[in-house]
């Protein structure tokens, strides 16, 4: 017996330099892949999807919120949305503005929220409001979900954004289902 190892020590032994040879090429395809030297798609960088919590401070209409960023009650414009007009002075309000503008108070007003930013949006529009995609607590993004209620249409600025296609995709849900500004009896989608 004198220079062997009991069977089950063996095994042991022989599952830890496995286990030592899966995790060290793992980490070696993954450093490649992070390097560029393959591409087995992994994430390059994590979206902000986890961060601060914010309180809104008000509403402004149904596509823009102030929230609370240290003492300063700071304007954000929802990345993919637009919603009809109510307090633009130079334009009559639009049909169905005032229906966006308190259904936004409804689900925002005085809650807290996270914001999540895209790469492919400027940080700050051209009146200086943030433009974000808006996350409650229980995690429902407002964006999303006043294009799925028919509260407002999707919106693209000048360049796409990350959830474009989503978004055009719960419109046309919206527009067959006939809800909110798509409604006959409402605007028929017509400002």
């Amino acid at each position: 017996m004198s220079g062997h190892l009991p069977e089950s020590v063996s095994k042991l032994k022989n599952r830890i330099i496995l286990l030592f040879i899966v995790v060290f090429s793992l980490g070696y395809i993954f450093e490649a892949d992070m390097s560029g030297l393959i591409d087995i798609s992994l994430p390059k960088k994590s979206v902000n999807t986890v961060g601060t919590f914010y309180k809104v401070d008000r509403v402004v209409d149904g596509d823009t919120i102030k929230v609370i960023i240290g003492d300063v009650s700071e304007s954000v414009r929802l990345i993919g949305i637009n919603t009809p007009e109510t307090v633009d002075p130079r334009r009559a309000v639009e049909c169905f503005g005032k229906e966006a503008s308190e259904r936004m108070k409804e689900v925002a007003n005085g809650k807290i929220v996270r914001l999540e930013y895209d790469d492919s949006q400027d940080y700050r529009d051209t009146y200086g409001r943030i433009l974000a995609y808006v996350y409650l607590e229980d995690g429902q993004m407002l964006n999303r979900k006043m294009i799925a209620e028919g509260y407002a249409y999707e919106y693209t600025y000048l360049t796409p954004y990350a959830y474009q296609k989503e978004f055009r995709e719960l419109q046309n849900l919206a527009q067959s289902g006939g809800k909110g500004l798509w409604a006959s009896d409402s605007c028929n989608g017509e400002k």
